[in-house]
């Protein structure tokens, strides 16, 4: 008898990471499969792992039978389909921005995906990849339910006063307000600490989600308070290519004096600034780390010192703090002296007695008062 399951997807520029839930005897949900479609364009591959870990696939394929994500999304579903019996009841997917339409998980029809295209301008490195597969998957599957949750909706429990702008109210009504992002990753900690560090789950508690995107979001009583993220996808900490927090005059010279248009801005301030532009070198703070570039160096000197400052903002947003955890990419990878570790040490030197020592408590190891959270 077929496995009842459900297909979750993570759509991005050139991969789908992909996961395959059962419903087990109990009603709840245990992971069957994990995998990923990559290379999406170039040099396709498919991977995928059992409950295990035990390899599932790991093949190549034909670079033009998988000329974007959608078709890798069917591949992989065929995959599933042909050679493991697997038909997914439904198919939920990640949405980076669902606006101020909505604060919850939504079942996807043609009226939905057209409201959430409209935020495309917002997170214009995620929205149109998230929303390509939907399209697909309705057009070829209409009767299969599809569910999008949003990045944005853990945060909109924000008291009125952290989401306004400075600018006058009838913009605020018209949706330009301080959305937040990453909220799915805090949400999944935040409904995680109960089970694994309950004396923490109610506390003051900053999460920094620190990857190629990077943000960090202060939680009490497992709500988010505040966030680094605001309108778009691209306000707060430096990132891989992002600027993060920017005078808005510079926006305004870089129109008037170097004449460059909407579109050219959109393109600089997305894919040319942060790590990247910072250092010249990479946007990745592995090659950083490794590089003896003294471009590089300041690069990573300058993560860590803005990282720190947006941490004491949310400290004083919390009005304290008990707890500092980390993920992503550079959270859980990188606490060595390029990353929590350092971050930790500047925490401490502004009065916070945080040990320095990064535990991985989401795998129930013992832990501090700061934390590496490994999903």
């Amino acid at each position: 008898m077929p496995m009842d399951t459900f297909l979750i997807v993570n759509a991005g520029s050139s991969s789908v990471k992909f996961q395959v839930f059962a419903v087990d005897g109990d009603g709840g949900l245990r992971r069957q499969i994990k995998g990923q479609m990559d290379g999406v364009g170039s040099r396709p591959r498919l991977r995928a792992t059992g409950p295990a870990g035990d390899t599932l696939a790991e093949r190549a394929y034909p670079v033009e039978s998988v000329p974007d994500v959608p078709a890798a999304l069917m591949l992989a579903s065929a995959w599933l389909r042909d050679e493991l019996q697997l038909s997914p009841l439904a198919v939920g997917h990640r949405v980076v921005h669902g606006g101020p339409d909505y604060d919850r998980a939504v079942l996807i029809d043609h009226g939905v995906v057209a409201r959430l295209e409209n935020f495309t301008a917002l997170a214009p490195l995620h929205q149109p990849h998230n929303l390509a597969p939907i399209r697909s998957l309705l057009a070829k599957f209409p009767s299969l339910p599809q569910v999008a949750c949003f990045d944005t909706a853990f945060h909109r429990d924000h008291d009125e006063v952290a989401d306004h702008y400075a600018i006058p109210r009838q913009f605020y009504d018209e949706g330009i307000r301080r959305y937040g992002f990453h909220g799915l990753s805090y949400e999944y900690i935040a409904n995680t600490l109960p089970n694994v560090a309950p004396e923490i789950a109610e506390a003051r508690v900053i999460i920094a989600h620190l990857g190629s995107g990077a943000s960090m979001c202060a939680i009490h009583g497992g709500r988010s308070v505040e966030s680094t993220m605001g309108f778009a996808a691209l306000d707060g900490l430096p990132m891989g290519t992002r600027t993060g927090q920017i005078d808005p005059g510079v926006v305004l010279y870089l129109m008037t004096a170097k004449g460059m248009s909407p579109a050219q801005l959109q393109d600089f301030l997305y894919r040319d600034c942060g790590l990247k532009g910072l250092s010249g070198v990479s946007n990745d703070m592995r090659e950083l780390q490794d590089s003896s570039d003294p471009r590089a160096a300041f690069a990573v000197d300058y993560f860590v010192y803005r990282a720190a400052l947006h941490a004491g903002m949310l400290a004083a947003a919390l009005q304290g703090l008990d707890a500092f955890i980390f993920t992503a990419g550079i959270g859980e990878n990188s606490v060595g002296d390029c990353g929590a570790a350092r971050m930790a040490r500047n925490i401490s030197r502004s009065g916070r007695q945080c040990p320095t020592r990064a535990a991985d408590i989401l795998r129930g190891q013992p832990h501090p008062r700061l934390h590496r959270a490994n999903r």
